[in-house]
């Protein structure tokens, strides 16, 4: 006789993070907020800068700016500077935070990784078939199907901190991991798809830069004047090789350390993120937003953006591709594996955070800048398709999130809940007897003090004649 079969408990998709998980995510967002804030405000100057009148002009001439040793192949505009310059800067933390997740975070476990992952890739290939098929439909250019592929989360972030919306850590956790992924994939395309001549010579350099990198970092060599001036000649062979130079930003970064040792607090990794972060977001991003997203608008460019298979596409992809994506990649995991979704959230959360998801902004102007960058006039109407269509993903998501607020903001009050006030969330303390006998003991002062309470109140009663509450006390 076979003993019964236990029954296998299902895994919980967007389910509560651990504590460290939460504690590493909210000082992540943290830094990642403010950036975007930034990165909105550099945006809206753009806009600004580049359309009106008696600023127009100087927006170009400031863009077209070129500076740096031409010797070296680096005589390069303004705005060439931030594209390929800056957003090394980025793509290094985004090395890094991707490094991050695979050996510490959601995607070491294999099983804990196929949601976001398969959602991500959903939410990838969606918007890519939008695209594809409007243009298909139109007689358009096919070569931007990678530009409504990407989410950007720290502007995903500027509109919930301007919005007011509080999300629980689950569903921010989700949106970072999407983000990471999107990343990784983005990254990819651009090296593989944006790639047109190569120079081996600069791209051997390259090579053997990053091989000294990864060296100096095994060796355990440590010092900021050994590591930048390396990763500036790396990032400069990478610009010449004809590969795309934020590659060069993601591989170092992705050479980190990020597990800890024995005496270590923090991981060398997550300590230069911790540094560069705010860099990445308070500088480089807003500074290659300011000379990205400064796009002529008027009412008959408007109008072109639906008019035009190229840029309808863009709109579509990141509004109706990303949040049928996302949603129908989570809704097959789910569906599929042995995993449920977490009885504190619903499929309408779900689908809300994938409709914000559809904010692309970085990311989907460079790789437009990239797809168009011998059309000039092109290249500008598909930036203004990229913030049209992530003003109305925004938009949604904004509505969706805000009949769910109140719901979320009770979550978040119970996730932060302390009343033991030892620094950590009592959600997090159900199975430590220390934390129950800590709470009798403050439930004890408190019953104490109602006791005493009641006793004074009878007493002060009892000394009035015929007071409130006497036996055959009756009205007049």
């Amino acid at each position: 006789m076979t003993a019964p079969r236990t029954p296998t408990t299902a895994r919980k998709a967007l389910g509560r993070l651990s504590l460290p998980e939460r504690t590493f995510l909210t000082d992540a967002l943290r830094t990642e907020t403010v950036g975007g804030v930034l990165l909105l405000l550099a945006a809206v100057a753009a806009l600004l800068w580049a359309n009106i009148p008696g600023l127009h002009h100087g927006y170009e001439t400031v863009s077209d700016f070129h500076l740096g040793p031409g010797a070296l192949g680096l005589h390069l505009s303004v705005a060439h500077w931030a594209a390929d310059g800056l957003l090394a800067v980025f793509f290094f933390v985004a090395g890094i935070e991707l490094k991050r997740e695979l050996v510490a975070g959601d995607l070491r476990d294999p099983k804990a990784a196929v949601l976001p992952v398969v959602a991500a890739l959903c939410g990838m290939a969606v918007p890519a078939g939008v695209y594809t098929l409007t243009n298909l439909a139109g007689n358009g250019s096919l070569q931007g199907w990678a530009v409504p592929t990407a989410t950007d989360i720290a502007f995903a972030l500027a509109v919930l901190a301007v919005i007011g919306t509080s999300l629980p850590s689950a569903l921010r956790a989700f949106l970072l991991t999407l983000a990471v992924v999107d990343d990784l994939f983005a990254i990819l395309i651009i090296a593989v798809f944006f790639t047109d001549q190569l120079n081996p010579a600069a791209l051997g350099g390259a090579a053997a830069g990053l091989a000294v990198f990864w060296l100096l970092l095994r060796k355990g060599v440590r010092g900021w004047y050994v590591y930048v001036p390396l990763a500036v000649v790396i990032w400069a062979l990478m610009y010449n090789s004809g590969v795309h130079a934020t590659i060069a930003g993601v591989a170092m970064g992705l050479m980190l350390r990020c597990t800890t040792r024995e005496g270590e607090e923090h991981s060398p990794g997550e300590h230069i993120e911790h540094r560069v972060r705010p860099l990445s977001a308070g500088l480089a991003v807003p500074l290659f937003a300011l000379f990205s997203a400064g796009v002529p608008i008027s009412g008959g460019a408007l109008g072109d953006v639906f008019a035009k298979p190229e840029t309808l596409g863009v709109v579509l992809g990141l509004v109706v591709g990303k949040t049928l994506g996302i949603f129908g990649g989570t809704w097959l995991t789910v569906r599929f594996t042995r995993a449920r979704l977490s009885e504190e959230l619903a499929w309408a959360d779900v689908f809300a955070m994938s409709s914000l998801a559809g904010i692309g902004f970085t990311v989907s102007l460079l790789i437009g800048e990239l797809a168009f960058g011998s059309d000039t006039v092109l290249t500008g109407e598909v930036k203004a398709a990229v913030l049209i269509g992530s003003l109305i993903a925004a938009v949604c998501a904004t509505t969706l999130l805000k009949l769910r607020d109140n719901r979320y903001r009770r979550l978040c009050e119970e996730e932060d809940r302390d009343e033991d006030r030892d620094g950590i969330p009592d959600v997090y303390e159900q199975g430590d007897p220390a934390y129950h006998l800590r709470m009798a003991e403050i439930h004890e002062r408190k019953a104490a003090e109602h006791r005493r309470l009641a006793a004074e109140a009878r007493h002060g009663l009892a000394e009035v004649p015929g007071g409130a509450g006497e036996e055959g006390d009756r009205p007049a």
